[in-house]
């Protein structure tokens, strides 16, 4: 039966493992639970193919209890009640180890069924998430396992996981594998940082190959042919999604044009124009605001023109649109405003509409006076002293001038209005 040769390569001891120092180097935290022989119930966190199986693999050998592996994807309640049943009998003496992958797939409720189990120690909880697991696993799960996280693979250690699986085919099939300068460092890079790609990569490239003679080669071209965008990790309705657009508004935010160029550029390969749009349309008024604010406007036109070419073209405008907000001066007085307005309207510190500016066709029904609104442009510079707000809230202070040429030059002139005003 074929197993791919990413099975066939998978590490048995730790030694093997490629990437995770920070948790599998010496001294690791992980490393020295696993080598303890005492394992508690963990959650392994981290994109796919970066080892979440492999170690959950190591530790089963290590601990002499009889593995159990499930995928919440396909798996269902009945499944969980057939492992329980194998306890305390001699099909598992020991206990059970159950590796539970993709675990955020899993209802509360399924979850919850383990849980009289893990509380016991009768089984030992290994869980994979590709989701950050404090949204998706129950509460109760958490608070009873160690969360460590995986991270992807450096192209260092993939391009030595690259060539250890050329040198097992090479060694299998008695064929050579000519390398072309570049490709294997190609292939490394272009999985980005998922070694089951990087590995799976080589071997369709092998399997493709055309020998001449003994040798086969491995050209730039295939592996770019091969690895074509199996660098972008995103998920529209996962992390990544939300990852990439927070890290594209933070770039226009810290004035960073390059990242924030290298960011759009990944949101618009995957294809999410409208997340890019969006990000960038909110960046105007959050983060430059009144600093500049025919930035809003200059941005909303490139943002329209975005949407009526489409991709690709439409990736011009929004560059532009980028650029501009990542170097142009930044305020958030607007957000700051509003958002302490709102504070105050949840809070229930709102109180009666001024008499003022209510509605006139109330004036002359029996209230006690009439509205009495001061016309503003009847009034030298456009202003009269009267009150907008509610009694409850006079004197209350939303907007602060934040301290940028546009927004100080509005104080000024707003001061010397004021000041000789009634």
């Amino acid at each position: 039966m074929y197993q791919p040769l990413a099975d066939e390569l998978r590490p048995t001891e730790l030694e093997e493992v490629y990437g995770q120092q920070h948790i599998l180097g010496p001294g690791g935290l992980l490393r020295r639970i696993i080598e303890s022989g005492t394992v508690p119930n963990l959650i392994f966190y981290g994109p796919s193919g970066v080892g979440k199986t492999t170690v959950a693999n190591i530790i089963a050998r290590r601990t002499k209890r009889k593995l159990c592996r499930l995928n919440a994807t396909t798996a269902s309640s009945a499944d969980i009640r057939e492992i329980v049943s194998q306890l305390d009998t001699f099909l598992a003496p020991n206990g059970i180890l159950l590796y539970l992958d993709e675990i955020q797939y899993f209802t509360k409720k399924q979850q919850q069924t383990l849980l009289e189990h893990i509380e016991s120690g009768s089984i030992t909880l290994i869980a994979s998430t590709t989701e950050n697991p404090y949204f998706y696993i129950y509460n109760a799960i958490l608070s009873r396992s160690t969360v460590f996280e995986f991270k992807p693979i450096g192209p260092e250690e993939a391009e030595r996981a690259v060539r250890r699986a050329m040198a097992y085919l090479e060694q299998k099939s008695g064929l050579q594998i000519q390398e072309e300068p570049g490709a294997v460092a190609h292939i490394a890079q272009g999985c980005g940082g998922d070694l089951r790609k990087a590995i799976n990569a080589v071997e369709l490239l092998f399997t493709a190959g055309k020998a001449q003679g003994t040798v086969i080669p491995l050209t730039l071209e295939d592996a770019q042919a091969v690895s074509q965008k199996s660098s972008m990790r995103y998920d529209r309705e996962g992390d990544q999604h939300f990852d990439v657009l927070s890290a594209l508004m933070k770039s226009l935010r810290g004035s960073d044009p390059d990242a924030a160029l290298h960011y759009l550029a990944r949101l618009l390969e995957a294809g999410d124009l409208a997340g890019a749009c969006r990000r960038i349309l909110c960046s105007a008024s959050e983060d430059i605001g009144m600093a500049y604010p025919q930035a809003a406007s200059t941005v909303k036109a490139c943002v329209d023109s975005a949407l009526q070419l489409g991709l690709p073209e439409g990736r011009l405008p929004l560059a532009q649109a980028c650029i501009l907000l990542a170097t142009a001066p930044k305020s958030n007085s607007v957000v700051m405003a509003i958002d302490a307005a709102v504070r105050d309207v949840r809070a229930g510190i709102t109180g009666a509409l001024p008499r003022e500016l209510q509605n006139v066709h109330a004036d002359g029904t029996g209230f006690e006076r009439e509205q009495g609104y001061r016309y503003p442009h009847d009034y030298p510079g456009h202003w009269v002293r009267q009150q907008y707000l509610p009694d409850e809230l006079v004197g209350k202070t939303y907007y602060h001038y934040g301290d940028n040429k546009t927004e100080q030059a509005a104080r000024k002139y707003w001061e010397a209005i004021q000041g000789g005003s009634d």
